[in-house]
């Protein structure tokens, strides 16, 4: 399974992305940007708008760019005061030096960086930063736990749990993956975060993962269904909303 084909995957499930999907943790966010120049910023790879949304509820001067337009028009939907564009990491439609912050969240993971670092030094202004986002689940949980092993890497992955995303992420902005030199150590940081579900809308919102979305429709439909079965097993989640325990961890990187 190619990364293209996982990259790929996601605009045939916008709609459902954009109501499934959490949004990310205010403190999170303001964390980010805490060492930024200014509050000029990239939500780079920014899907539906999520991130997006929560960085204009900070103050943030914000334009999105996306590369799929299913997404890009959920997005403009979604917040049609905020500039949109079609672009990717790799060819950012913005000028040279012209915003303070470049986030990403959820999406860092899938910037070929030996072509999106230059691009994001580019358009970055000097003493910018650079920040990926991600939600994660908090498998200190007990039941967090075990669906995380009922559903499989399809649905819960690397970079979806506490135990694992530090480690997943943690050589992303390094010069050996291709980020041009000039950036400081990058940092990481877990902020407490949680989702209002039901058993019926988690089992929707791991279905709009990547993984998920490639699987042959019978597999798929087998994994939704062991996850739909431990979920109604569970005193936690059987019954009813629930807060589905989460972080949202940070990945931080100043341009110096």
């Amino acid at each position: 399974m190619t990364e293209q084909l996982l990259r790929s995957s996601f605009g045939a499930a916008a709609t459902a992305y954009a109501e499934h999907r959490p949004d990310y943790a205010q403190a999170a966010v303001r964390w980010a940007l805490e060492p930024a120049p200014g509050l000029r910023v990239l939500d780079l790879g920014a899907g539906t708008g999520k991130l997006s949304a929560a960085l204009v509820a900070v103050g943030a001067d914000v334009v999105a760019v996306e590369p799929d337009p299913a997404m890009l028009a959920e997005l403009r939907r979604a917040l049609p005061t905020v500039r949109a564009l079609p672009g990717s990491a790799e060819a950012i439609p913005l000028p040279d030096g012209s915003v303070d912050a470049v986030l990403a969240g959820n999406a860092l993971h899938w910037f070929d960086m030996a072509v999106a670092g230059a691009e994001i030094a580019r358009v970055l202004a000097p003493d910018g930063v650079l920040a990926g986002l991600w939600n994660i689940m908090d498998d200190r949980i007990d039941w967090v736990a075990g669906l995380e092993r009922v559903s499989g890497s399809a649905a819960i992955g690397p970079r979806d749990t506490l135990s694992s995303w530090r480690t997943a992420t943690a050589d992303m902005l390094v010069p050996s993956t291709g980020l041009i030199a000039g950036f400081g150590s990058a940092e990481q940081v877990e902020f407490p975060h949680g989702q209002r579900r039901t058993a019926d809308s988690l089992v929707a919102t791991l279905a709009t993962r990547a993984g998920m979305l490639v699987m042959p429709d019978e597999q798929r439909e087998a994994t939704l269904g062991r996850i739909r079965s431990f979920l109604g097993r569970r005193p936690e989640t059987a019954h009813g909303e629930f807060t589905l325990p989460m972080l949202t961890g940070v990945l931080r990187a100043r341009r110096s």
